[in-house]
């Protein structure tokens, strides 16, 4: 079945359509369907896109085109929206550059089958649910009226009442009576005296928290301000506008035309005149403000609210509940997971960066508690008339008052999300669980009465498909997932090897086994791990979860009986049930598994220790081999080797604990000598941007000493805030660091700091052949780049390829001198597989190119936002198709070993 996914579309919350459009398109049963995409513009067009461009990290990195953007003096990044009143003909332009236009009666022609990853306006308000049907295509989840019910929270409030389900009282504000300035402080008053404090101020059409605040106290501004949040206007104040920086001004503007945080584009002004581009505003504020009596400019976005909805503010456990329908189209509740946050609101990014919330499924309370939530969520389900699934939220305060509010016919689709960390619970992995969307969707469609022989046929088709991959599942090839371990990027690792088995299990060639390390360098203890278990949030929750089975615990009794409910669910799309973690010896894994993919980081899994393991058992892996392991995860020992072969590395030195202990002052004099502030200080054996950090004084030279060479576990405060350590960031405990010079400019005409992939195959007569990948450009916010910034989506910017220079050819004489450097870089360390590198580019004055490498990590971290992927789709290769070939080169190389 040709499934086409609609993603992107008009609305504010379009980044995370794209990016759960990705998800989809990557998780998508290959076995089962075919994956088309279908982007949806700001304006409206349907572009059946280039595959390549769904791994660009955000929309803007793609679309517009480059070559289609106005001159921005600011380099302010912009949507189509920005670029005014475009004819049919500069749309049509634009959008060739990216793929080709798809009118609608055109996706019959291109696609069977409609899963919708649009949010917000136009994508769940029964819109594009009604242009499918008129174009008798079936589509993902609700149908039209809920969807438009959905969408509308003001419509939601009197519905919720009108079936008896306790809301927070509320009170709209209209448009209309906001623009009475002389009104605004009575409005006020009067929300106190009838809700009391705090404030809940939402926008009624907008989904994922998007215009949404809390007013705290009794603070007018801040009233003021939340209210404009939630219609998408805008005051600005000539005396704190021009006390402002040229630099803060524009940093003011990328927020106010930000459509998540800010107003977007384009803003509409009191006169009607409609401004387009960010810049254009940028100059109109000046001009206003420098040459006019003007105190205050009134903006409003075009697409703004027509009312604000303030709720009362309840305090409780917030929990967000999936909704499920069986096969009889009974719904089923599965878990409600608890919100855990450390804002006081779920905001957007809080919802879609992972770290930033903590979710726990089920929710902490009693059995009969969580019941009644489930109950609760299921009968509104029915009474809002949805289908398929949705997501419906809420809070239960200490009293045991529940509210149900905000019911979404959608769910965000991240890898994060309640979407499918619940389906988890019932045994369903992400590619099982969008195969069930899928086939129920089609069901309750054919309630419909529409197009029923083609729709009985498509159903009759994916039934015997799905019976017949059941029946297929032993044949493919068993790959065993490790992640996990015990190093400070553990939790980045159990992200990367969540990743990699939501790519094989949607294949039609693997069958991935998640497998959890823990343990210690002396002795490594694996797990294996039902899927519900690998998609907790972190690498201690599953840890914390293995121990609560091995010390004899049961799963939760909800848990237990929602699988009951759910097992028809899961037998008919995983044919099997959900086990417990059970401890694994190395023998017993070979036993269960034709390879491994090691998505470990630091140590174990990039030092050599767990392929040493591996070999003995003659089981494939992916990755370098032993010896290059050992080398690459000590930055010390991998800068002597390159440096002997006359490859520019930073100047550098270990500085060990030992020193330190018998003379801290010389210790630190011995550095300070050799080098000068700012330098870099970090660990030798640890993997990459852990405790990586710029040290520019002495001060902060005794803090990073006194925290890496620390006897106890815990961090001391002073000189975690010293370093300016980040919320629950960690570090490690070691007997040396490494200090390097800091790599800078020195007179280039151009600098930048780069990351570039490569891949590795057997050449006809044996020998390793290298693919080296078109290397990303890695833009820092901070001082270092973060490991945050390098693989959790939503977090740091990549630009691929890498902006060597201006003029295309340069800049592709440029890049290929890069990976000259970094082909030979590979071919000393002997890497195998596949690899990261990181370096500095200088093109100096004379237009010579020096690559001063920084480090190498031979397991390479493979979170969905990795910038590697970038790399290979440049290359032709789609995540699946670079995941296979590093297995396949994998099991090659123990095939020749054997034959040695």
């Amino acid at each position: 079945m040709r499934v086409g996914i609609i993603f992107g579309g008009p609305s504010r919350e379009r980044e995370i359509s794209f990016a759960g459009g990705r998800t989809v398109f990557d998780n998508l049963d290959k076995v089962l369907f075919e994956a088309v995409p279908v982007f949806a513009d700001s304006l409206g067009n349907f572009i059946l896109l280039d595959w390549h461009y769904i791994y660009k990290g955000t929309i803007r990195d793609f679309y517009p085109p480059v070559e289609s953007l106005p001159d921005s003096v600011h380099q302010l990044q912009v949507y189509l929206e920005s670029l005014g009143e475009l004819s049919i003909a500069e749309q049509d332009a634009i959008i060739a550059k990216t793929g080709k236009r798809l009118l609608p009666h055109e996706f019959r022609q291109h696609f069977d089958f409609a899963f919708l990853t649009l949010h917000g306006p136009h994508g769940e308000d029964g819109s594009i649910q009604g242009l499918l049907e008129w174009y008798h295509i079936p589509y993902s989840g609700s149908g039209i009226l809920p969807s438009a019910i959905g969408i509308d929270k003001v419509a939601q409030k009197e519905m919720l009442r009108q079936h008896g389900f306790p809301t927070p009282a509320y009170k709209t504000i209209s448009y209309t009576h906001w623009s009475d300035l002389s009104q605004r402080e009575s409005i006020f008053e009067s929300l106190v005296a009838e809700l009391g404090l705090p404030l809940v101020l939402k926008a009624p059409h907008q989904g994922s928290s998007i215009g949404v605040s809390i007013v705290r106290e009794q603070d007018f501004a801040a009233f003021e301000q939340a209210v404009e949040r939630s219609f998408f206007t805008k005051t600005i104040y000539k005396q704190q506008w021009l006390a402002l920086s040229e630099e803060k001004q524009v940093a003011a503007m990328k927020q106010l035309v930000d459509i998540r945080e800010g107003i977007g584009m384009p803003v509409v002004l009191v006169d009607g005149t409609w401004v387009y581009h960010p810049e254009e505003l940028l100059g109109h504020i000046n001009n206003i403000f420098s040459n006019t009596q003007e105190e205050t400019i009134r903006l409003a976005s075009v697409e703004r609210e027509q009312l604000v909805l303030v709720e009362a503010f309840v305090s409780g456990k917030e929990f967000s509940c999936i909704v499920v329908q069986d096969e009889t189209g009974k719904p089923i509740a599965l878990p409600p997971t608890e919100i855990v946050k450390g804002n006081e609101m779920f905001d957007y990014r809080s919802k879609y960066l992972p770290g930033l919330s903590r979710k726990i499924t089920p929710i902490n309370l009693p059995t009969e508690e969580i019941q009644r939530i489930r109950e609760a969520c299921s009968k509104l389900f029915v009474a809002l008339g949805f289908n398929v699934y949705a997501r419906l939220d809420g809070f239960i305060t200490e009293g045991g008052e529940l509210f149900l509010n905000d019911p979404n016919t959608t769910s965000g689709m991240l890898p994060s999300s309640f979407f499918f960390h619940q389906a988890a619970e019932i045994g369903l992995n992400p590619s099982q669980f969008l195969t069930y969307i899928i086939r129920t969707s089609l069901a309750e469609r054919l309630k419909s009465g529409k197009d029923t022989v083609l729709f009985t046929k498509l159903l009759q088709d994916l039934d015997k498909a799905i019976k017949d991959e059941q029946a297929h599942r032993h044949d493919k090839i068993r790959v065993g997932v490790i992640m996990g371990g015990y190093s400070s990027e553990r939790h980045i690792s159990v992200e990367s090897g969540r990743n990699i088995y939501e790519k094989l299990s949607s294949s039609s060639a693997y069958e991935p086994l998640p497998i959890f390390l823990t343990g210690s360098n002396e002795h490594h203890h694996l797990y294996t791990i039902p899927v519900n278990i690998m998609l907790k949030d972190n690498a201690d929750d599953i840890k914390e979860k293995i121990q609560h089975f091995e010390q004899g615990g049961k799963p939760h009794p909800v848990l237990a009986q929602i699988m009951q409910e759910a097992a028809g669910i899961t037998r008919k799309y995983t044919g099997s049930n959900l086990n417990e973690p059970q401890r694994l010896t190395y023998p017993q894994l070979k036993n269960l598994v034709d390879v491994v993919f090691i998505a470990l980081h630091g140590r174990p899994g990039e030092d050599g220790a767990l392929q040493q393991e591996l070999e003995k058992l003659n089981i494939p892996y992916n990755g370098s081999g032993i010896q290059s392991s050992q080398i690459t995860i000590n930055k010390y020992d991998t800068n002597e080797l390159l440096a002997r072969h006359g490859v520019p590395v930073a100047k550098h030195r270990m500085a060990l604990k030992e020193e330190w202990q018998q003379n801290a002052e010389a210790f630190y004099q011995s550095l300070e000598l050799e080098f000068n502030y700012p330098f870099i200080a970090k660990p030798a054996d640890d993997g990459c941007s852990s405790a990586v950090k710029k040290i520019k004084n002495r001060a902060e030279l005794e803090a990073f000493s006194k925290l890496i060479f620390r006897e106890m576990e815990e961090l001391d405060t002073d000189c975690a805030r010293t370093l300016s350590l980040g919320f629950k960031e960690e570090f490690p405990n070691k007997t040396g660091f490494l200090v390097e010079t800091l790599i800078s400019r020195e007179g280039a005409k151009h600098f930048l700091e780069i990351t570039g992939g490569l891949l590795t195959r057997y050449s006809p007569d044996g020998t390793v052949e290298y693919e080296i990948f078109e290397a990303s450009e890695a833009l820092a916010e901070g001082e270092v780049l973060s490991l945050e910034e390098k693989f959790l989506a939503g977090e740091g910017q990549n630009i691929t390829p890498a902006r060597y220079a201006a003029d295309p050819v340069r800049r592709q004489q440029i890049s290929e001198k890069v990976k000259a450097d970094l082909k030979r870089v590979a071919q000393i360390l002997q890497i195998e597989g596949y690899a990261r590198i990181d370096a500095f580019v200088r093109v100096l004055e004379n237009d010579e190119v020096e690559t001063i490498i920084i480090e190498v990590n031979s397991l390479p971290g493979m979170t969905p936002a990795t910038c590697i992927f970038h790399q290979t789709a440049i290359n032709g290769y789609k995540p699946y198709d670079f995941i296979d070939r590093i297995l396949q080169f994998g099991i090659e190389r123990t095939r020749k070993r054997q034959l040695i």
